[in-house]
């Protein structure tokens, strides 16, 4: 008998089924791993619209005459 043989026999119906992190908390694996690439790519997204914020006031605003810089 194979190992995945044995393996589906003793889980039974949990087979194939992805296990949690903690026991406690229901969150897998591949949904842990979603959750880093999402707040990743927002963060990424976040940091080029400050960049882009800080370019606007610090350099394009005082040239076009929005503000006044002493």
């Amino acid at each position: 008998m194979g190992e995945a043989k044995r393996r589906k026999e003793t889980l039974g119906d949990k087979y194939g089924q992805e296990e949690p992190i903690i026991t406690w908390l229901p969150i897998t694996k591949s949904q842990s791993e979603q959750f880093v690439k999402w707040t990743t790519r927002g963060s990424w997204i976040g940091i080029t619209f400050l960049v882009v914020w800080w370019v606007t006031v610090r350099f394009i605003g005082p040239s076009a005459g929005w503000w006044q810089v002493d």
